[in-house]
């Protein structure tokens, strides 16, 4: 093996020895008497989220492929996340980095790429993130990651401490160890399809909901079977939902998917940071409100048992957008509705 390509390697296997696993934490929301929900806080990683496994993933897939080697400029489509993370391993192994993003993204998200020595090449909407990025790796001889392509392979879905074993280890000594439901959204959908294999390998008795937010084609290409779909506008929450049917999109490891408004995604963010004192981004809404609609419908039903879904990363990144009023108002619309009835169920 090229001994560059080794100690990149090396670097980033280091990196993840030093670091330790995300906290999983009980949800208190007394209203719900039996049905206890978790919450896995992705928000301590390195980078402050989720997409921090997905880059480390994505970087010892592809130089174990052979397509990084020393001096390879990495481009990667993303929302801002994705692009974080990747920025922080590019910098760790010495490679320049250049992240496609929307104009939309969160200026905190691209600040935080070039703090970790990356370049932000901007699009006009998230359409247009994939073609762009071919081009830009075709005009400079670089490697496009491909994030929404690669997702779902890169990440070892057996075990060696993927979410999904990192989940089940952490619930052994709950009341219900063995949750009823995970729930995730879907961005690239490799969370998702780790998630589901995981759980058949091992033969938990457990479901998978993937919840979607607006102006997403997921959830209609999992109820029609159409992996063809496409949209030309782009999602309101940042870092899940796509205007098309990403390759690591696996519905056959989807037990069910809710299509969630993005003013509940929003009103939900809010109402977890009364609850517990912090703030997430509005994906965590957007999987929190999925999890409170299935434990409402465990408790109808008479059903006990846990419920697990991500915290994705840190409200922080979002100052300027999910928690600003004007901005909400502008851009999402009235979510008060959501928030009285978050209120009325849940207080």
């Amino acid at each position: 093996m090229d001994h560059w390509v080794a100690g990149a390697i090396a670097k980033i296997n280091a990196d993840a020895h030093r670091s330790a696993d995300t906290h999983l934490f009980k949800l208190p929301v007394p209203h719900l008497d039996g049905v206890d929900i978790y919450l896995k806080d992705e928000s301590t990683h390195p980078t402050g989220s989720l997409k921090h496994r997905l880059a480390r993933s994505l970087f010892l897939y592809a130089l174990c492929n052979g397509k990084i080697k020393e001096g390879t400029t990495i481009i990667e489509a993303s929302s801002g996340s994705t692009a974080v993370s990747e920025a922080y391993f590019a910098r760790m192994i010495g490679v320049p980095f250049i992240a496609v993003i929307p104009k939309s993204t969160a200026h905190s998200k691209i600040r935080l790429i070039e703090f970790y020595g990356g370049q932000a090449h901007f699009v006009n909407s998230a359409p247009e993130m994939h073609g762009a990025s071919v081009e830009l790796a075709k005009s400079i001889g670089g490697y496009f990651m491909d994030q929404f392509t690669y997702a779902e392979r890169a990440t070892d879905w057996r075990g060696n401490n993927n979410i999904a074993e990192s989940i089940f280890r952490q619930m052994e000594y709950e009341p219900h160890p063995v949750p009823s439901m995970l729930v995730m959204s879907a961005g690239t959908g490799g969370t998702s399809a780790t998630l589901g294999r995981f759980i058949r390998y091992k033969g938990y008795e457990t479901s998978l909901t993937v919840v979607d937010p607006e102006n997403s084609v997921f959830y209609d290409s999992y109820l029609t079977g159409d992996r063809t779909l496409q949209s030309d506008t782009s999602s309101r929450i940042e870092g899940i939902g796509r205007p098309k049917v990403e390759n690591s999109f696996q519905p056959d490891v989807i037990d069910r998917m809710i299509k969630v408004p993005d003013a509940a995604s929003v009103a939900t963010m809010l109402w977890l940071e009364k609850r517990i004192g912090r703030r997430a981004g509005a994906s965590t809404g957007t999987n929190l409100w999925g999890a409170l609609q299935i434990a409402n419908e465990m408790m109808r039903d008479n059903q006990k048992g846990s419920i697990v879904t991500l915290l994705c990363d840190s409200g922080d990144r979002y100052l300027d957008t999910y928690y600003d009023p004007e901005w909400i108002k502008a851009h999402i619309g009235d979510i008060r509705p959501f928030v009285e009835e978050l209120d009325r169920k849940l207080s």
